[in-house]
């Protein structure tokens, strides 16, 4: 690993140069530290190429979508932070929602939903539609206004799924990685943590002339450090989650949390994941289709409209990002098997199925990632746009 190279700018759709054609530049370096969030696109090459998730847990993920809202005024409490689980949801699958107030008026308002659900008929955005239904919190929304919107994958594996972190050249850091802490919600104080121990690890080498090779020391640091004792305090919650459900899992898995935090161990041991969220869904024969209520634009919304807000542009001339490695594959075997989930999962109606054929709305794309994890035949690729593409949020 000698460091990264920039995407080439101004390649046509059909993969001409243009007159505006600029190559990409080769940013060179001894050590390269990948920040890239959840299942960045270099981070999963080079997982994939160095096997660094050998022996580990396979990553598991949820899609968080949020929008951001101006509440009218006698309806807004500054500070007030409300969380929940499970319902629209079923109790087997795992999931919540998230309210903060802040700002004069603003509200931050999201859902969650783990990505190891089983009904390919499930829609993460129209599950978050209805949870804005509950008399609980459409209270709260009344006479006020959506300004924004946003959706974006997130790491939910914890340790068990954190990959090695080091390889030639090169280490991994911050959700790149996975080290948010899934049942806290937050991930931001681990990325940190992480980057100053890659920061280190690689001042140390350098320092003692070598470059290029393997930053062993990162990964000594990080199994001593608070990051790793967080992950561990935490690590069967998801494991219980989806094993028992939203009623019975979450129970056990606060009690596990208890003791570990006070004792230092857990009546379970270490549970392991299972199955790649790719992996989970029925076939659509065995599933029950959901009857999702028409938007009323005023409560709950479609997502052509939403993705009006997140403010998404691509370069429309330019080859499509989201790359099919079997073009055939979505009519030939997703459909019939499982009524093509890309259609459902997908928050920004990306994925349609139109006079027959697979069609791609690159345009719409919201950078969430979570067509790459969810689909069941592993046939999508999400690459990096043209740069500068993509949503431009404010206040999100």
């Amino acid at each position: 690993m000698l460091g990264v190279v920039t995407g080439d700018m101004g390649v046509a759709r059909d993969g001409h140069h243009k007159d505006n054609y600029t190559p990409g530049m080769e940013l060179r370096g001894k050590y390269t530290l990948f920040a890239e969030g959840a299942r960045g696109s270099l981070s999963k090459r080079l997982i994939a190429k160095y096997g660094l998730q050998d022996g580990r847990d396979p990553q598991k993920f949820g899609i968080g979508l949020k929008e951001l809202w101006e509440l009218a005024p006698e309806k807004h409490k500054r500070g007030l932070v409300v969380h929940t689980m499970g319902w629209p949801l079923d109790d087997k699958t795992g999931g919540g929602s998230f309210m903060y107030h802040w700002g004069e008026r603003f509200c931050s308002i999201g859902f969650v939903v783990h990505l190891n659900y089983t009904n390919p008929y499930l829609s993460p955005f129209d599950e978050f539609q209805r949870m804005k239904e509950h008399p609980a919190i459409r209270a709260f929304l009344e006479g006020g206004k959506r300004i924004g919107y946003g959706a974006r994958a997130l790491t939910e594996g914890g340790l068990q799924s954190v990959p090695k972190l080091a390889f030639p050249g090169g280490a991994l850091i911050g959700c790149a990685a996975g080290f948010m802490n899934m049942p806290r919600i937050k991930g931001t104080h681990n990325a940190i943590k992480t980057g100053k121990l890659a920061a280190n690890a690689a001042f140390e080498a350098l320092g003692a002339g070598r470059a290029g090779d393997t930053l062993d020391g990162y990964e000594a640091a990080y199994r001593t450090s608070p990051v790793y004792e967080d992950l561990k305090r935490v690590r069967n919650v998801k494991p219980l989650w989806s094993r028992y459900g939203t009623r019975l899992g979450v129970a056990l898995g606060g009690l596990d949390m208890w003791t570990n935090q006070l004792f230092g161990f857990s009546f379970f041991g270490t549970l392991h994941h299972g199955k790649p969220d790719y992996a989970t869904l029925k076939h659509a024969r065995d599933s029950a289709a959901i009857p999702y209520p028409r938007p009323d634009g005023v409560f709950d919304f479609d997502k052509p409209t939403s993705v009006f807000l997140s403010n998404t542009n691509h370069e429309e001339d330019q080859p499509v990002h989201l790359r099919l490695t079997d073009p055939t594959l979505p009519m030939r075997v997703n459909l019939p098997e499982y009524a093509e989930p890309a259609q459902r999962y997908c928050p920004a109606g990306v994925y349609e199925i139109v006079d027959g054929k697979f069609q791609i709305n690159a345009q719409n794309c919201v950078h969430c990632k979570t067509c790459d994890i969810k689909d069941p035949s592993q046939n999508i690729t999400w690459v990096t746009p043209e740069g500068g593409g993509g949503p431009n949020y404010s206040n999100m």
